[in-house]
């Protein structure tokens, strides 16, 4: 992703000098190891530029006199994929502090909860092991109910973890904050259910939490240009389609099921929000303001 996101940069073609002290920079910082010798550095990056291929359908090519440089990209979610796995382990070795990194980027003093489960639950997904761990349902009066299942995937939402795991024939999901007493039990091993796609199981839901009863509804949002600025460069949903962009107003429209993780992201910018449709949504969206505002009206 080095390579890829240098040569994606403003100048079109990167000589390999030029590449190589990049690659060297920007691997020091993250504490992993770069070739120092030009040669060895020059067959390390078309090692990375044949795997790239293989990964991401980019093609990187040399042109004589010219350098390296992007000839075609097949395959733009992967390489969306792949970025994001950069970020997350600049800001995972960020908290290090050993790391370099650490000297850049302002990390959260705190541990996500339960983040010490992932590595458990990583290895029983990779070899196919039942795991068991109690669970608090914080919508059920913090009660705690112990779950044992098959898991499959896990997910990450909003800085948060989720395992996505099969229990009596239906696919459930479990925050890694509420889990305690994980245990993986190496003395058994399920069958992969291959025919649950997660991608298409999140396609028309905002975040993780998906309800199949509520319809998939057609959604107009309409913005100031400002909100609107904001919006095109970080998308509600993936279904987002821009209907008007003018100084004066920004609309789009999404298709997804109306949950309470996507009215409460509507809410968070709710500055210059007007939903054009549908009135339910409207109309919800305007009960939960009015109940704020009687809340926290402050008397003359």
């Amino acid at each position: 992703m080095l390579i890829v996101n240098y040569l994606d940069g403003e100048d079109v073609y990167v000589m390999p000098d030029r590449l190589i002290r990049h690659l060297g920079e920007a691997c020091e910082v993250r504490g992993v190891d770069f070739p120092k010798d030009r040669a060895a550095a020059l067959r390390t990056i078309q090692r990375d530029i044949r795997r790239i291929w293989e990964l991401m359908a980019i093609t990187i090519v040399y042109a004589k006199n010219k350098g390296y440089y992007i000839k075609e990209c097949n395959n733009s979610d992967a390489v969306y994929r792949y970025d994001k796995l950069l970020s997350d382990y600049d800001m995972l070795t960020a908290v290090d502090p050993k790391s370099k990194l650490s000297e850049y980027i302002i990390a959260e003093r705190h541990r996500p909860v339960g983040s010490a489960n992932l590595y458990p639950v990583l290895e029983a997904i990779k070899e196919r092991r039942y795991i068991e761990f109690d669970y608090t349902l914080v919508r059920h009066d913090n009660c705690v109910r112990h779950y044992r299942v098959a898991p499959h995937f896990i997910k990450e939402d909003q800085q948060r973890w989720y395992i996505i795991a099969k229990q009596d024939d239906k696919f459930k999901i479990f925050s890694i904050d509420r889990i305690s007493g994980l245990t993986v039990d190496y003395d058994s091993e399920f069958d992969r259910d291959s025919s649950y796609d997660p991608r298409k199981a999140f396609d028309h839901c905002y975040g993780i939490w998906d309800d199949p009863s509520l319809p998939v509804e057609e959604i107009e949002l309409a913005y100031d240009a400002l909100d609107g600025s904001f919006l095109k460069r970080v998308p509600l949903h993936a279904s987002q389609t821009v209907l008007i962009d003018t100084p004066d107003e920004f609309r789009i429209r999404l298709r997804l099921r109306i949950t309470n993780d996507f009215v409460m992201a509507l809410l968070s910018r709710s500055r210059s929000l007007t939903v054009i449709k549908p009135l339910s949504l409207r109309q919800r969206i305007f009960d939960v303001l009015r109940a704020a505002a009687t809340r926290n009206e402050t008397s003359s």
